[in-house]
């Protein structure tokens, strides 16, 4: 056979075997062990790779099938296990060099020929197993030529195929699966059988002892989609050539082949990858993100080596720094000298490598890289000189940015500028200014962070070359200013972080065009544009230069405006941020401001109001130039009186301690301000007669200048028109300056005895005198008074006027005691009130920002509304009782508008509306403080309901309607209607007798429809949110019988009942609001003036009668009717308690209501017996609940006297004897209409265990009432309870139940132990004793075992089993009070086999659980001495099994919410009841080293929020439960918060896009933060000498990141806290020892620390014994 198989060397070369034989020949002889052929391996490949050299160079000839078949033969060959066998036994094999220059050639053709071939995949797939092996991939690998070619031509086809997803689809449809791991350098993978197809793996150069390739069967192969398979060849491609390039010796060669031939494509891909314009297409290609991320991770690492090394540095200096003085060399240099840079540059400015649509994005995208780069490399270099690194920075960063066409002639005046390849002489503009300035914003913030620019050394040394760079590419911003994209305010606020002389020269510019004329734009650039402006106040802040800032900003504001109208000057986050940088000035410096203001009045606004009269005589035609010119000044006018407000509402008021200099300056800026305000209000009182002297002009004109007028501007000569638009802008102006000056001199009068007030004299009247103007209108022109919709802003700032004149008289108690002063603060008040404005009807619509400035028509009344409700204590005192009335009637309606249309108050972007400031003010306790307005409100709701009642449909006389409509008709109008006082129109005693009458014949009298009753549900809305402790005795009593009439004499019409569907039915929805209305009413201080009208037990008969009659038109059991029910056990529990607490007619009342349930019930049951239907079972439910919750309120109040716990005892013996015969036939099956029905079921199992788990407290409460009596008992229904007590521990844990029948069985089974231990301790007998201990103790495993399963039961969720635990505990509460050793030892053991961790590497999850709850509640239980003892015996044990079991778990972070806060709660509970227990110190530390393993990173904002306060709670325990321990381990314990602060400075960092949802979660851990930080300032006996560590690790962590400001708030005010801890050394060790940047971050701290919160604290010391 040997030789029979030795010929096929031969047959292979034979030209006259057809191609598929030697094909089939080739197959057989690699897997037959028979073919003898000498090196038979090498022999077959390089016969295949001649094969397909040939037919590629047109030598031979086969056809397409052969081709593909040959393809597919070299690939089985390169993957087979058999050659990977031949490679680890050190046999040498290998490719030719035609073999490699074939690959290249046929990727060639894929990138850019017309369609790919069909067998591409086969192609990468050869690739891959090339690479795969060191002894195949040598080919490549020892040419270097040839490996850049190969990767060029790869990154090609891999440009092409994200360009073009669509030629993959086209050309192969069948998928190979993606490499889903992380790319290593020398990845393993496992050997497949031989000849067996394998998937395939990316892998690099590796030694011959490492194989990676697996054989594939020699039968045609499946196909592998393209797309997967070129990306995954492609990483193993680049890191098999980063390899080779780091091995190269000459970095010229290299940079020279990777600039030439490289770095086009690799750009071209990187962006391809990263943009997010192609991402649709990654998914159809298999490019999974990993993926994606390793392949660009690796082209930064090839162009960052090849471009950048540390060799080149000496030739990057020779390029790109300027030649020194001293040495001519610079200029003599040979003409092929590397130059690196322009090489680098004129790569990427070329045309051709890609689309012309892409090309500016690459480059400007690959520019910052670049940057990125050069930074890393050569910015610090060992051995070099810093500064000189830091200029070299520089000048490649200057070279970079005319590659954006962004040079100007001064953007390029460097030296190297002019070597700039292809800079044109004229400048030039972007293609896209947008990514040119994000190109520019990444290039500056690069400079930024890198601290290239050192201010002091470019002065000194470099002749300020980075300042005019800076400068001169800020003036190119600003010529071609690009407002409307968000990039350019980030640039210009880098350049101003660089250095504010940046933007000093053109700072009017900056303001002209980012500030005073910005366009109203998105809200995206806005965020921008006031990030900026922010950043440009903060910075001349701390220069205090702000003065400076505010007199180019006047100057600016002065200037003639570019469009008609300009936007707000301040808007809230500018306010906000100006308000700050004010309070970091000094108060001389504001004042400097406020003066400022005022002379830009003075110099440059009045002359522009002021036109002399001959001066309109001649310009009489061109009046309306006149008028246009004074209305542009007019604005400008009010947007300095804006600013003006802004500076000294947000500056520090003059107290007694401020310094004479300053006392003296304010005085004369409010001369100064009085004195403009004078000018303004005489130049308003002069317009008058000029108007008149204009109008008599125009009329005497001659007809042929008449006719030269436009037929608008004739009309413009009425006197009501002419100059009407500046004149309004002028007294806004006037009034605003007028109010800010009157607030501002009290407030300085008020807090510094040193300054005197202007507005006051030695005498009391002028302030009398000017409130009496004010009141008249004098202060005005007569043809100026303002309206609310001709002048709201007027309207709205004279009012605030009146308002700060009644302070001013209030403050004065001379003025207080004059006869005079009442009717005149009357006036004032209603003045501000201003009664008639409310009368508009309210609309929704209306919005406020807040801002003074942004009031006009459509938010006057919000402002009007706003500025009324925060002064009510004030005003509300001065006025009648009808404007108060009025007031309540807008508050009333006002809710109901929020109420109805939801939608609109949920959608208010942080504005303010009607709605919602009285909303606001109802939840607020200002409303009760007002008992004025309170009871207005009262009898406006009372009102509104009684209107409803006269609206409805009656059916029968009714006593109190026919009050109502008496009242109706005795008044004149709805007005008085309104205005009656309460009493006249809810006859109390009317309504008594409408209620007894209803609740005995079970008549409705009023039927309500649907729209009525949707009134009423939105009246008793807001009447919930009222404290019915504010309400009077009258009040009270008064809507309280109106509510209850409405609950005993109200109906759905028969109508619209009979239309709803069956489920909606019935009244239940707007009875169950109402019953727990009238609760919340019991609970009023004033409630028992209602029992004087009506006994309680009547009250309690005719609720129960009236949901009663209610039920009959109810159809099941539906949520609504659950919900009634619930609502009426609240009221009988609130009523019976407060009957038993008054006690008065305590038998009478409850005996009443007694004697009605146990009727009822009986004669419910009796009808049951002869039929059941819905209705039936609904009023059974009804009389159950009713009766238990009758029967729990009684058993609550047992206790408080003998004689009452003999009253309620009785009670309890006629409920407990109604409900047990109830509970047994309700558990009987009934049959109706042919049907069983199972009332139990129909009611809820839960229901039913609950009533009877009442019986059984109310039988054990009697038991001790008639124990104390000395009266021999036992529990009549024990027969019942232990039928109950078996099911349950049959159904408990079995199967998944109900959560609320699990909470019932729970208390019934911890009932039932109570109730078995009491009846053991009264056996009297031996044996019955002996009997009764054997029956406890097999209770008491039962229950045990079935509370254990029951936690360990799948079907409960996380969250049920929290609800669980109160129920759980009482469980355990009660069996371990009382149990023996041996029982208690029993529970141990069995917790002590839960707390196991193989179990948790089991998967027994739920067992480990288990045992831990039950530890946390065992440890919360009040235990027998005993049982205490051996708790607290074993308790290290647990503890250092929870220890493992919580780094078990922390491994896994599916088990964060499962197991691992579960456990650190437990942990937490032992260590806080453990205090004094535990006296090892040795397992407290071991709970603080368990804890640095619990996983914070990752995490949902929930689950973090648990993890966190887990943590944080344990902490606590251990600092106030163990202090003693941190004496020694408080490093220990600092590790493990600091890892909290680290966890929250990362998650609250500012982000683009932050939710309420999160924001609330990590701005709570931040308050724990700071409580906690306080908590280890309170110890400082263990933390002193850490304190400098903690603040160390504090500002380290804060130069990582940018916080939000309300959680950067708590952790300031928590680190200043350790500040206080710190001493002066530690602070100079700090400052010395922090590096550059932490430094400049603590400076900053420290600074704010020593401003603020240090100066607090000592002027707190100065009064702290």
């Amino acid at each position: 056979m040997a030789a029979i198989y030795s010929g096929i060397h031969l047959k292979l070369k034979s030209p006259q075997t057809p191609w598929e034989d030697k094909l089939k020949l080739a197959r057989f002889a690699w897997i037959s062990s028979q073919c003898l052929l000498p090196n038979k391996e090498q022999v077959l490949l390089d016969w295949c790779t001649h094969a397909l050299t040939g037919w590629h160079n047109k030598k031979v000839e086969f056809s397409q099938d052969v081709l593909e078949g040959l393809w597919c033969y070299l690939d089985d060959v390169i993957h087979s296990q058999k050659l990977r066998s031949l490679f680890k036994q050190g046999k040498t094999i290998s490719l030719r060099q035609n073999m490699a220059q074939l690959l290249i050639d046929h990727l060639q053709e894929c990138a850019h020929g017309a369609k790919l071939p069909m067998y591409m995949s086969t192609i990468l797939s050869v690739c891959h197993g090339i690479f795969s092996s060191p002894a195949l991939s040598s080919v490549f690998t020892t040419k270097y030529a040839l490996m850049i070619n190969l990767l060029a031509k790869l990154c090609a086809l891999a440009c092409r195929v994200i360009q073009q997803p669509s030629l993959i689809d086209h050309q192969m449809k069948e998928s190979l699966p993606s490499q889903d791991e992380l790319m290593t350098e020398c990845p393993q993978t496992e050997p497949a059988n031989d000849l067996e197809t394998s998937h395939i793996k990316p892998n690099t150069c590796r030694p011959p002892d490492q194989p990676n390739m697996e054989d594939n069967s020699l039968s045609k192969p499946k196909k592998n989609t393209g797309s997967a398979n070129l990306f995954e060849v492609l990483l193993q491609v680049l890191l098999c050539y980063l390899s080779v390039q780091r091995q190269q010796t000459n970095p010229n060669r290299v940079f020279t082949m990777v600039s030439s031939q490289l770095i086009q494509l690799l750009v071209l891909l990187r962006h391809l990858l990263t943009s997010g314009e192609f991402t649709a297409s990654y998914s159809q290609l298999h490019l999974h993100q990993q993926l994606s991320r390793d392949i660009r991770v690796k082209i930064d690492s090839i162009l960052q080596l090849a471009l950048f090394p540390s060799e080149h540095l000496t030739i990057y200096k020779e390029e790109l720094l300027p030649p020194k003085e001293d040495c001519g060399k610079r200029g003599t240099e040979a003409k092929g000298h590397l130059k690196p840079v322009s090489v680098i540059l004129c790569q990427l400015s070329a045309q051709g490598y890609c689309d012309p649509s892409l090309h500016y994005s690459v480059k400007s995208n690959t520019l910052s890289l670049l940057f990125k780069f050069f930074l890393e490399k050569y910015r610090k270099v060992r051995g070099e000189d810093e500064e000189e690194q830091k200029m070299l920075c520089f000048y490649f960063l200057i070279r970079l940015v005319p590659a954006l066409d962004l040079h100007h002639d001064r953007c390029s005046d460097s030296p190297a500028s002019s070597e700039q390849p292809g800079a044109a002489s004229s400048p030039a503009s972007p293609e896209s200014w947008s990514l040119a300035l994000l190109a520019v914003e990444s290039l500056l913030s690069q400079a930024l962070s890198a601290d290239i620019y050192n201010v002091a050394a470019d002065r000194i040394r470099h002749g300020e070359v980075q300042l005019n760079f800076y400068r001169a590419l800020g003036q190119t911003l600003f010529n071609e200013a690009q407002p409307s994209i968000p990039s350019w305010y980030r640039c210009l606020k880098i350049l101003l972080s660089l250095n504010h002389l940046i933007l000093e020269a053109d700072l009017d510019q900056l303001l002209s065009s980012a500030w005073v004329d910005a366009e109203c734009i998105e809200a995206r650039v806005q965020r921008a544009r006031q990030v900026m402006l922010c950043s440009l106040l903060q910075t001349y802040t701390k220069l205090r230069q702000l003065p400076h800032l505010f007199s180019v900003l006047l100057s600016v504001i002065c200037q003639p405006a570019l469009d008609h109208l300009r936007p707000p000057l301040l808007s809230a986050g500018l306010y906000t941020s100006l308000r700050s940088c004010l309070l970091d000035t000094p108060p001389s410096q504001g004042l400097n401001i406020c003066s400022l203001v005022l002379e830009s009045i003075r110099k440059y606004i009045l002359p522009d109001l002021k036109k002399e009269e001959s001066e309109a005589e001649k310009m009489e035609i061109d009046g309306g130039k006149v008028d246009q010119e004074r209305e542009d000044a007019s604005r400008k006018l009010f947007a300095l009186c804006q600013l003006l407000h802004a500076v000294l509402f947000s500056l520090k008021t003059l107290d007694n301690a401020s310094p004479v200099p300053l006392v003296r300056q304010s005085q004369s800026l409010m001369e100064e301000m009085q004195q403009r305000v004078k000018e303004l209000i005489q130049l308003l009182s002069t317009e008058k007669m000029h108007m008149q002297t204009n109008i008599s002009l125009v009329r005497k004109t001659p007809k042929k200048a008449k006719k030269n007028l436009d037929h608008k501007d004739s009309e413009k000569v009425s006197e009501s028109e002419m100059g009407e638009l500046w004149e309004q802008k002028t007294l806004e102006a006037a009034l605003l300056l007028k109010y800010t000056w009157v607030e501002v001199d009290t407030l300085f009068d008020i807090h510094c005895t040193k300054y005197v007030s202007l507005n006051q004299a030695c005498s009391s009247s002028p302030v009398l005198t000017h409130t009496e103007d004010l009141l008249l209108g004098e202060i005005l022109p007569a043809h100026l008074h303002p309206s609310p919709s001709h002048s709201p802003m007027s309207c709205l700032l004279l009012k605030l006027l009146m308002l700060q004149q009644m302070k001013r008289i209030l403050l004065d108690s001379r003025l207080v005691c004059e006869s005079t002063t009442t009717a005149l603060l009357n006036r004032a008040a209603q003045f501000i009130l201003a009664k008639l404005e409310f009368e508009v009807s309210l609309d929704e619509a209306q919005e406020w920002d807040g801002q003074i400035g942004s009031i006009n028509a459509s938010s006057y009344f919000v402002a009007h509304w706003h500025l009324v409700m925060s002064n009510l204590p004030l005003v509300i005192p001065h006025l009648s009782e009808d404007d108060v009335c009025c007031i309540a009637n807008v508050l009333v309606s006002s809710l109901l508008i929020r109420q109805t249309d939801q939608s609109k108050a949920q959608d208010l972007h942080g504005c303010l509306t009607v709605s919602l400031i009285s909303s606001q003010f109802l939840q607020s306790p200002v409303l009760a403080e007002l008992p004025t307005l309170f009871s207005a409100v009262v009898q406006t709701l009372a009102q509104r309901i009684v209107c409803v009642f006269k609206a409805a449909c009656t059916l029968k006389v009714c006593p109190t309607l026919l009050i109502f409509q008496e009242e109706e008709t005795g008044a004149t109008s709805a007005e008085e209607v309104a205005s009656q006082p309460q009493t006249t129109l809810v006859k109390k005693e009317t309504i008594v007798e409408d209620i007894l009458a209803s609740s005995k014949t079970g008549e409705v009298p009023v039927l309500l429809s649907d729209a009525q009753t949707e009134e009423l549900v939105h009246l008793l809305q807001i009447l919930s949110s009222l404290n019915p402790d504010g309400m009077n005795s009258e009040d009270l009593s008064s809507i309280f019988l109106l509510l209850f009439f409405m609950l005993t004499s109200t109906s759905r019409q028969l109508d619209q009942m009979a239309t709803d569907p069956p489920e909606s039915r019935g009244d239940a929805l707007f009875h169950g609001k109402l019953l727990r209305i009238l609760t919340n009413l019991l609970e009023g201080r004033s409630f028992p003036s209602v029992l004087k009208l009506i006994h309680g037990g009547t009250l309690l008969q005719a609720a129960v009668s009236s949901v009663l009659w209610h039920s009959s038109s109810a159809a099941k059991c539906s949520p609504d009717w659950s919900e009634l029910i619930k609502a009426l056990q609240g009221f009988i529990k609130s009523l019976v308690q407060l009957i038993i607490i008054r006690n008065s007619s305590v038998r009478l009342n409850l005996d009443q209501f007694a004697s009605y349930l146990t009727s009822k019930e009986k004669a419910c049951r009796d009808i049951a017996v002869s039929s059941s239907g819905t209705s039936d079972l609904l009023t059974v439910h009804l009389l159950l609940a009713s009766l238990t919750s009758f029967s729990q309120a009684m058993t609550l109040n047992l206790g408080r006297s003998k004689p009452m716990d003999q009253t309620l005892a009785q009670m309890l013996a006629r409920t407990t004897a109604s409900l047990g015969p109830a509970i047994e036939s309700v558990l009987k099956p009934q049959s109706a209409d042919e049907k069983v029905i199972q009332p139990a079921s129909t009611l809820g199992q839960a229901f039913i265990v609950e009533v009877v788990t009442v019986m059984l407290h109310c039988e054990l409460s009697s038991l001790s009432v008639e124990d104390e009596s000395r009266q021999k008992s036992t529990l009549i229904h024990m027969t019942l309870y232990q039928g109950f007590c078996q099911q349950i521990l049959r159904e408990l844990s079995s199967a998944p139940r109900p959560k609320d029948f699990v909470v019932s069985s729970l208390h019934f089974l911890s009932a039932f132990y109570k109730a078995v231990w009491k009846t053991r301790e009264e056996a009297k007998e031996q044996e019955e004793a002996e009997k009764g201990e054997n029956e406890l103790d097999e209770l008491y495993l039962h229950i045990l075992q079935n509370v254990y399963k029951l936690l360990t039961a799948p079907w409960l969720s996380s969250s049920d089993v929290s609800e669980l635990e109160p129920a759980v505990q009482e469980v355990l509460g009660h069996l371990v009070e009382k149990s023996t050793t041996s029982q208690f030892n029993l529970l141990l053991l069995m917790v002590k086999e839960g707390l196991d961790t193989s179990k948790l590497r089991a998967g027994n999850c739920r067992e480990v659980l288990s045992a831990v709850i039950i530890i946390r509640l065992l440890s919360c239980c009040q235990l027998p001495e005993t049982c205490s003892k051996a708790l607290w015996l074993i308790a290290p044990q647990i503890i250092s099994a929870m220890v493992f079991l919580l780094r078990s778990s922390s491994q896994y972070l599916p088990l964060t919410l499962t197991i691992t806060i579960p456990v650190v709660t437990t942990m937490t509970s032992l260590l806080h009841r453990g205090e004094g227990l535990i006296n090892n110190p040795h397992h407290v530390i071991l709970v603080l080293g368990a804890l640095h393993s619990v996983p914070l990173d990752h995490l949902t904002p929930d689950v973090y929020q648990s993890v966190f306060l887990a943590v944080h709670e344990a902490l606590f325990a251990i600092i106030q439960c163990h202090p003693q321990v941190l004496l020694k381990a408080a490093p220990s314990f600092l590790n493990v918060f600091y890892r909290l602060v680290v966890s929250i400075m990362q998650e609250g960092r500012q982000r683009d896009s932050d939710t309420g949802v999160d924001d609330d979660v990590y701005l709570h851990c931040s308050r724990l933060i700071e409580r906690m930080y306080s908590h280890i300032a309170a110890a400082p006996e263990s933390f002193t000498m850490l304190s400098a560590f903690m603040v160390a690790q504090y500002v380290t962590e804060l130069q990582k990141v940018t916080l939000r400001t309300d959680v950067k708030l708590h952790l300031t005010e928590g680190i200043y806290q350790i500040l206080d801890l710190c001493k002066e050394q530690d602070v100079k060790f700090l400052t010395a020892g922090l590096p550059l940047g932490v430094r400049e971050v603590f400076n900053e701290l420290y600074g704010s620390y020593t401003h603020y919160h240090k100066a607090q604290r000592q002027g707190e010391d100065k009064y702290t014994v």
